[in-house]
């Protein structure tokens, strides 16, 4: 096969990073990756530097990627608990079964050892916290900061499910989100007679 004249930089990117999903992050090397796009060995290292630059560059580039599909998905869901229970589902599709889930734990390991890719991840919590609150704003019963505890109990509930995965990931996510919701919102009952 020919290789290819060129690639632009996303596409490189992709490349690498469905390598890394499909073989885990030890398998992106210069090497593995122009065996994955075509292109050469030394002109992928002219373009990265070095396998820790190329990394990082894959993994702002899956950051990218999150941060896109965050903000699409905030901008379709209506502005109710139930969007906020849609947005964190479509958020869940990605993750498909239970291997696919364990390699992106993996790739996780990597953002989380890179005070850059770190940040990356603080700025995406933000910004997915401020997207469920703003879900919640008709709910007067919604607790201050409702978004990042929603968060929270999303990212337990896949860790949940990746233990008993029989269920589909959207279908066990969104019935955990649905009860979460439920929980918060519950009217909270009277004190008993002479309680205070």
């Amino acid at each position: 096969m020919p290789r290819p004249k060129t690639l632009t930089d996303e596409e490189v990117l992709e490349a690498a990073l469905a390598l890394m999903h499909e073989r885990g992050p030890e398998a992106l090397t210069f090497a593995g990756l122009a065996n994955a796009c075509g292109l050469s060995g030394a002109t992928l290292v002219q373009r990265f530097g070095n396998k820790a630059a190329l990394r990082q560059s894959v993994l702002l580039h899956a950051w990218d990627l999150l941060d896109g599909k965050t903000a699409r998905l905030a901008a379709a869901v209506p502005r109710t608990p139930e969007g906020a229970v849609a947005l964190l589902v479509g958020l869940s599709k990605d993750y498909g079964g239970i291997e696919s889930y364990a390699e992106g734990l993996l790739i996780l390991r990597e953002d989380l050892r890179d005070p850059v890719l770190r940040a990356r991840g603080t700025a995406w919590r933000e910004a997915l916290s401020a997207a469920l609150d703003d879900c919640f704003s008709g709910s007067p019963r919604a607790p201050h900061g409702i978004g990042l505890l929603m968060a929270s109990q999303w990212q337990g509930a896949l860790l949940w499910w990746s233990f008993d995965p029989r269920a589909s990931v959207e279908d066990f996510v969104g019935d955990s989100l649905r009860h979460f919701v439920s929980v918060v919102l519950e009217p909270t009952p009277p004190n008993p007679p002479g309680e205070a």
